[in-house]
């Protein structure tokens, strides 16, 4: 009996052998379907035309109803749909890939690892404007050049005319003259077109050039201490090749130093330098200390720019005409000619991962990025993760330390105040203020740190007990008194402040708890003859809001910072020599196991501000729980032996870095929904790894949406890579999964 293949399957065998000589262009879309979409080439491309194309060139296609912009992934010969049901594509916008080769692994490399679309993934890594179709090129501007028939002429040959005699003289002494040089040298526009109309010269389009202002007088290298001079004799040879580099160093042991003379080295080989910062509000003042000290193009890039001033920036360190980029996290994908170095400044910082989206990690990204280079990657932080830790106790990272402030500063006094008990003035003791009048009265600064913007955290009723819930989370709203408003700082929801109690009609409203503006409108009252700061991020949004708010800082007057984490990092203030922690107890207890970490970073890291150069610092730190272990370690001065311990537990409940976890989340409109599916879900996989849950996320409820979650875990990475492609491969195809919001978080640093 022979076996006869249907009808259809031989006519689609036919059709396909008709088309073996076809070139099939493999597009990613930005959609959350992970996999590629064949298409034919554009009308008028033949195959051997498309099988020249470069992956990384970007093509509009049909995709349903609609016209998608894609990238090109690759052209092959055979799809594994019929030839005759694949449509053509429309355009094609890049005869070259916008992606270098480093760049195009990296984004392969974290689609895998991160599990998620790598269309998502590479449009992410492109600025918005090459999304949006436009073309890679710099900002032009209107010129003018000679002709030549007007190359031809002499040198006074329009001295009739003394305005196109000085404009002809000044395109004689250079290649062309832009508008803008029109105006400065008062030449009026109708004297080009003058000339145009002569046949002497042509206006054309021509990039902008000086995306960044060069200091011709650059700043000469500051004497390095020992622990300095040999953390630079180690940086130095490894130039060149892959390795990480741990910087661990006190705050004011100068790593910023480091940094400097590192980067001095790799422009002396004609290299480029990328700095990663965690937050807009740093790059600024960072952008300005490395302009103070190089020569060289050094420009900012992060989400806070207009688009036009971030492809600029982009297109600047592509070509190499910027030396140096400083940028925050989306700044990993920046393409360099010539990349030397990469520099993670506060790598602990959580602003580093992505907690939205495509979430991936830049300071993990900046470590396969400097792989694929071949170049090192330096880690700077005072507090480091315990990940970094770890990996430098195991000797995969090479740790730096720099164990004493630069100068002469020595390290800020700590005073535990407990509070049990104590009359408190909005949160603050009768001791912390005394002492910050006497910092004020002696022309120093003080900073009070409370780690909550808006007014107070809860507005109640005080008749009945009502409080202000926010209707589409498991939350209060935020009383923000400036705005005459409530603000969920979850999902994003604003309501009017309300004259009176929506329950009981009641106008005995009161606010529960203090945040920065209630603070500051307490101490501006009890501060009068002294200029009170606010900076958190509702007064920090604009592009310069935080250099304007600090100025009187910088310029040394006496005055009083009342601030958020966005205090904590980074800033050099010389006459700041007084730190009061209001709330040091609200991450002691936290249901995160990384909780107590980062409030012994964020702790470290606001002390630190205290005390520079030959003014002492003082740190007042407020407590309910003046005998738990880590601010007994704080005052001794022991933290890192409370990291050790800290790492002991870790490794006992098998926790990271002692092993590997990925969240897979699922937010639903149903409850239940959500739970449901990840139960089906467990089933299916926890024989390969130790799974937790479903449960419902610590919010439960968020923007109107239930939120469940189920942990995946194994001490062995691969294995654990392998469990999610397969939940994400079962996902995609069930029915129920297309209804729910789900995403797989790889290495979560937000357990919520």
């Amino acid at each position: 009996m022979v076996d006869c293949a249907p009808q259809s399957e031989i006519a689609n065998q036919e059709l396909n052998s008709t088309f073996m000589n076809q070139a099939i262009l493999s597009i990613a879309l930005a959609t959350p379907l992970r996999r590629t979409f064949d298409y034919l080439p554009p009308a008028g491309i033949s195959a051997e035309s498309a099988t020249r194309l470069q992956p990384g060139a970007r093509i509009t296609v049909p995709f349903g109803h609609s016209e998608r912009l894609g990238i090109l992934v690759e052209v092959k010969t055979q799809s594994e749909y019929p030839a005759n049901k694949l449509k053509e594509a429309i355009n094609i916008l890049d005869q070259t890939s916008l992606f270098s080769h480093e760049i195009w692994q990296l984004c392969l490399w974290a689609a895998d690892y991160y599990h998620y679309p790598l269309g998502e993934v590479l449009f992410n890594a492109l600025p918005v404007m090459l999304r949006d179709g436009q073309a890679a090129r710099a900002k032009q501007q209107r010129a003018w050049r000679l002709t030549t028939h007007g190359k031809g002429l002499p040198q006074t040959a329009l001295s009739r005319s003394p305005s196109q005699q000085q404009l002809f003289q000044l395109l004689l002494t250079q290649d062309f003259v832009s508008r803008e040089q029109l105006k400065s040298a008062e030449i009026k526009p109708t004297t080009a077109k003058n000339l145009v109309t002569k046949g002497l010269a042509e206006e054309f389009e021509t990039p902008i050039t000086g995306t960044s202002k060069i200091n011709p007088e650059p700043e000469t290298s500051l004497a390095l201490n020992p622990q300095q001079q040999a953390a630079i004799t180690a940086l130095i040879p490894a130039l060149g090749k892959f390795h990480t580099f741990l910087l661990q160093g006190v705050t004011g042991s100068g790593k910023t130093e480091v940094y400097l003379q590192l980067i001095s080295e790799v422009l002396a080989q004609k290299q480029q330098a990328l700095i990663l910062v965690p937050e807009i509000g740093l790059t600024p003042q960072t952008l300005a200390r490395f302009e103070q000290r190089f020569a060289c193009s050094v420009i900012a890039l992060h989400s806070g720019l207009p688009e036009r001033q971030r492809l600029d920036a982009w297109l600047a360190a592509r070509d190499g005409s910027a030396g140096i980029i400083i940028g925050t996290r989306s700044a990993l994908f920046t393409p360099f000619k010539s990349l030397g170095c990469i520099i993670v400044d506060e790598e602990h910082d959580l602003s580093f991962k992505q907690q939205e989206g495509f979430r991936y990690s830049a300071r993990d990204g900046a470590i396969k990025r400097a792989q694929l280079e071949n170049i090192p990657v330096l880690l700077g932080s005072a507090t480091p993760s315990l990940e970094s830790r770890y990996n430098g106790l195991s000797k995969r990272y090479t740790v730096l330390k720099l164990s004493e402030r630069a100068g002469v500063a020595n390290p800020p006094g700590l005073n535990i105040l407990d509070v049990r008990n104590e009359t408190l003035t909005q949160g603050l003791s009768q001791q912390a203020l005394a002492a910050i009048g006497q910092t004020l009265q002696r022309g120093e600064q003080a900073l009070v740190f409370i780690n909550r913007r808006g007014y107070a955290p809860t507005l109640m009723c005080h008749s009945c007990g009502w409080t202000a819930d926010c209707n589409r989370c498991d939350a209060r709203m935020t009383l923000h008194l400036g705005k005459k408003c409530l603000h969920c700082h979850h999902c994003d929801q604003k309501r009017p402040l309300p004259p009176n109690c929506p329950s009981c009609q009641s106008k005995s409203l009161i606010t529960l708890g203090q945040g920065t503006q209630k603070l500051e409108a307490s101490l501006c009252e009890q501060f009068k003859h002294f200029p009170v700061i606010r900076v958190d991020s509702d007064v920090t949004q604009s592009k310069s809001a935080m250099q304007e708010l600090l100025r009187p800082v910088h310029q040394g007057e006496a005055c009083l910072l009342v601030g958020t984490q966005l205090l904590a990092k980074g800033h050099d203030f010389p006459r700041l020599t007084l730190v009061v922690i209001v709330d040091a107890d609200s991450g002691l207890y936290s249901a995160d196991f990384r909780g107590t970490e980062r409030t012994a970073q964020l702790l470290l890291q606001v002390s630190g501000r205290a005390g520079r150069a030959d003014l002492a610092g003082q740190v007042v730190l407020q407590t309910h729980q003046p005998d738990h272990p880590l601010l007994l370690a704080l005052r001794e001065k022991t933290t890192e032996d409370w990291y050790q311990q800290l790492l002991a537990e870790r490794k006992l409940f098998s926790l990271p870095p002692y092993s590997y976890m990925a969240l897979i989340r699922a937010d639903s409109t149903r409850p239940q929904q959500g739970e449901a599916l990840l139960a089906r879900l467990r089933d299916r996989i926890d024989h390969e790894a130790r799974t937790m849950g479903p449960l419902p996320a610590p919010m439960a409820r968020r923007g109107g949406r239930f939120r469940n979650q189920l942990l995946v875990q194994s001490e062995n990475r691969s294995r654990l890579h392998r469990v999610l492609t397969e939940a994400e491969q079962w996902l995609e195809q069930d029915k129920q999964a297309r209804q729910i919001r789900w995403s797989i978080d790889v290495d979560p640093q937000d357990m919520g």
